[in-house]
C-alpha cells in the first residue's frame, strides 16, 4: 500500500510537473522573445519617426526666428504646436540652457537642478539636434531631447509582460500542486477502500466457515473452502505488493488465465448473467503478464460488466491472436456508457456507483500500459445495450 502510493507520488509528480513545467516554459519563453524583438522593432521605429519630428520642430523655430515681417510662417507655427509629446532641451553654442519644451513647469519651479539632471539624462539617451542662427556658424542651437510617452510604454512593455506571464505561470503551478495533492489525497482514500473491498468478500466468507465448523468440526469440506479463502487473501495481498514495483513477467496461457477468473466471477454473479469464453477454438494462446495482477485487470472489468448488467444479461470474452499481439474483449450487454463520460471512465475516482471510489479501471490501465506494456481503452459502448473493452498485449 505504502509502496504504491510512493509509485503513484512519484510518477504523477514527475509526469504532471515536468509536462506543464515545460510546457509553460517553452510558452513563456516564445511569448517574450517574439515580444521583445517586436518590442525593440517598434522601439527603434518611433524612435527614428520622433527624431524626424525634433528635427521639424528645431527647423520650424529656427524658420520663425530668421522670418521677415511679410513671411508666412503658418506652417511653421503647426509644426511647432503638433510636437506635444517629445520632451525637448534647447541650449546655446556654449550649452548653456536657453528654454526647454513639453518638461513639467512645476518641476522645473520647484527645483533648481532639475532641468541640469534631465539635460543629462537627454544627453546620454540621443545626439543632439543642431541649427544655425547665422550664415557663419558662429551662433547655433542645440536641442536635446527624451523618448515621449508613448516610446517609453512600447520600451518597457516586454517586462511588464514578462512579470505577467512569470505570474501567470506561478499561479498556473500553484494550482497544479494544489490538484496533485488532492489526487494524491483521493488515492489514499481509495486504495483504503479497495483494500478493505478485496479483503472482505474473503474475510467474511472466513467467518461464516469459522461459525459452521464450530458447529460441524469433523466437516472437511468446510476447511477445504476455508484453505480457498485464506489462498484468495494471500492473492490479495500479493497483488498489492506487485502494484509497488515492477513486477517479473513470464510466458503464460491467457486461455487458463481467463478461464480461471471468470469461473471465479461466475460463483459471485447472479444466476440470470451468463458467461461466455470464446477463444476460437484455441487452448493455448500464450503471452507475457504476471497473472497475479493480469487476473486483477480481467477481475476489474468483469466486476464493472456486472454492475452494468444489473442482475440479468451476458458477459462475453473473447480471446483473439494476431501476427504481433493479442486482443482480449469483454462485452457485457448492460447500460453501456454515456459519449460524454468515455473520456473519463480511467480517470482516478470517477464512478457512476452510488458506492465505490472508482479505481478499478485506473489501476486496471496503469497494470496493462504500465507494467505489461500494451493497452486497455474502451473500443466500442452504446447506451443501453452495452460496452466492450479491449485489452491489447504484445507477443
Amino acid at each position: 500500500m505504502h509502496n504504491f502510493i510512493a509509485y503513484q507520488q512519484e510518477q504523477g509528480m514527475l509526469q504532471v510537473w515536468m509536462n506543464w513545467r515545460t510546457l509553460l516554459a517553452l510558452v513563456a519563453v516564445a511569448i517574450v522573445t517574439v515580444t521583445i524583438f517586436y518590442s525593440r522593432y517598434l522601439s527603434g521605429k518611433i524612435a527614428a519617426e520622433e527624431r524626424h519630428k525634433v528635427e521639424a520642430w528645431a527647423e520650424a523655430q529656427q524658420f520663425i526666428a530668421r522670418a521677415g515681417a511679410d513671411q508666412d510662417i503658418s506652417l511653421a507655427t503647426q509644426i511647432m504646436a503638433g510636437q506635444g509629446s517629445i520632451p525637448v532641451i534647447e541650449t546655446n553654442e556654449k550649452d548653456s540652457i536657453t528654454n526647454y519644451h513639453n518638461l513639467d513647469s512645476l518641476k522645473v519651479a520647484s527645483s533648481p537642478d532639475y532641468l541640469v539632471r534631465k539635460l543629462r539624462e537627454f544627453k546620454a539617451r540621443n545626439e543632439p539636434i543642431v541649427t544655425y542662427l547665422s550664415n557663419d556658424a558662429q551662433s547655433f542651437n542645440r536641442y536635446y531631447y527624451g523618448d515621449s510617452l508613448l516610446l517609453k510604454q512600447v520600451t518597457f512593455y516586454p517586462l511588464v509582460q514578462l512579470l505577467i506571464v512569470a505570474l501567470f505561470i506561478v499561479f498556473t503551478l500553484m494550482a497544479l500542486a494544489a490538484r496533485h495533492r488532492s489526487d494524491q489525497n483521493q488515492l489514499w482514500a481509495g486504495m483504503a477502500k479497495e483494500t478493505a473491498h478485496q479483503l472482505g468478500t474473503p474475510l467474511s466468507a472466513l467467518e461464516g466457515w469459522v461459525e459452521m465448523l464450530k458447529e460441524n468440526p469433523k466437516d472437511t469440506a468446510m476447511l477445504q473452502e476455508m484453505g480457498k479463502d485464506i489462498e484468495r487473501l494471500k492473492l490479495v495481498s500479493d497483488r498489492f505488493s506487485k502494484i509497488g514495483s515492477q513486477p517479473r513477467l513470464e510466458e503464460h496461457n491467457l486461455v487458463d488465465i481467463l478461464q480461471g477468473a471468470v469461473d471465479y466471477m461466475k460463483k459471485r454473479a447472479p444466476s440470470k448473467v451468463a458467461f461466455v469464453l470464446d477463444a476460437g477454438g484455441n487452448n493455448t494462446v500464450k503471452a507475457m503478464v504476471s497473472p497475479p495482477l493480469f487476473e486483477w485487470v480481467i477481475e476489474n472489468i468483469l466486476k464493472n460488466a456486472l454492475d452494468a448488467m444489473e442482475g440479468k444479461g451476458m458477459i462475453t470474452v473473447q480471446l483473439r491472436e494476431g501476427s504481433k499481439q493479442v486482443y482480449i474483449d469483454i462485452t457485457d450487454t448492460g447500460k453501456g456508457i454515456h459519449a460524454s463520460n468515455l473520456s473519463q471512465v480511467f480517470n482516478a475516482g470517477f464512478t457512476t456507483k452510488k458506492r465505490g471510489w472508482g479505481l478499478g479501471l485506473t489501476l486496471s490501465r496503469r497494470i496493462i500500459e504500465q507494467y505489461h506494456g500494451g493497452e486497455l481503452y474502451v473500443r466500442h459502448s452504446e447506451p443501453g445495450k452495452g460496452t466492450t473493452f479491449r485489452i491489447s498485449l504484445k507477443t
